[in-house]
């Protein structure tokens, strides 16, 4: 079986004490989660103050995104050598957001997937078509050429390690959530790609998570899917009951 796995996407929320207040909360509020794997994604200028706090807690700490280098001359980049020294064990890589506002690439993904593993990063790698995309019938054929360009160059064994994210970009921070018949299809499309490309270990064990817009309301209904293994949650995120509704859910 696989576990069940709930990501906190902070996003460009939560200086460092609201960060640490939310923290405190989580660890109280999510000591009794059970077996589910549970993550936070705080702004990288705020990890400093989350991570202690979150320290022998059972949940993980991320960085939002990484560079492919480990240190050189690239301002403003998060070094994935660094936030590993720093006590990060996640990151994201490929968020939609990434993608269309600051034009990260299917190569791009690959490189900081593979720079991540290197430096004892998991990544969550985030895949997902636009409306227009969705609109045309290329939903499944976009994913399927971005799963094939995150993963290219990896071992069979390094797979499960990641988690992947299937976040319809028409569904990220609009209120719109694909139903769970949509968003089913598509997992399980996705871990069909995975099971004709890789040994039979790689689909059983990868998780394949659901995220956009996902909140307390919609929670039961698509983690009871039997392709998706969990949820990257934005918004809901931010507030302790309803990320606590999700992991329970």
């Amino acid at each position: 079986m696989r576990r069940r796995f709930v990501a906190g996407n902070w996003k460009l929320n939560l200086g460092p004490a609201q960060a640490a207040a939310l923290a405190e909360a989580l660890r109280t509020g999510l000591a009794d989660r059970g077996d589910v794997d549970v993550a936070v994604f705080p702004t990288a200028l705020s990890i400093a103050a989350v991570l202690p706090i979150l320290q022998g807690s059972g949940i993980e700490v991320g960085v939002q995104d990484i560079h492919s280098a480990d240190a050189g001359a690239f301002t403003g980049a998060n070094s994935p050598a660094i936030a590993r020294e720093a006590g990060c064990t996640r990151t994201l890589i490929g968020h939609s957001e990434r993608r269309q506002i600051f034009g990260e690439t299917d190569a791009s993904v690959n490189k900081k997937v593979r720079a991540a593993l290197a430096a004892g990063l998991l990544p969550i790698v985030c895949i997902g078509e636009t409306l227009a995309e969705r609109d045309a019938g290329q939903a499944e054929a976009v994913v399927h050429r971005q799963v094939a360009a995150a993963l290219e160059g990896l071992t069979a064994d390094q797979i499960p390690g990641l988690t992947l994210a299937y976040e319809p970009v028409w569904a990220i921070g609009t209120g719109r959530t694909a139903t769970p018949e949509q968003a089913q299809d598509v997992h399980a499309s996705i871990r069909g790609w995975l099971r004709a490309h890789y040994p039979s270990f790689v689909a059983d064990e990868t998780r394949i998570q659901y995220g956009g817009s996902v909140n307390a309301k919609n929670a039961s209904q698509l983690l009871s899917c039997p392709d998706i293994d969990g949820a990257l949650v934005g918004g809901a995120s931010l507030k302790l009951d309803d990320f606590r509704a999700i992991v329970v859910a």
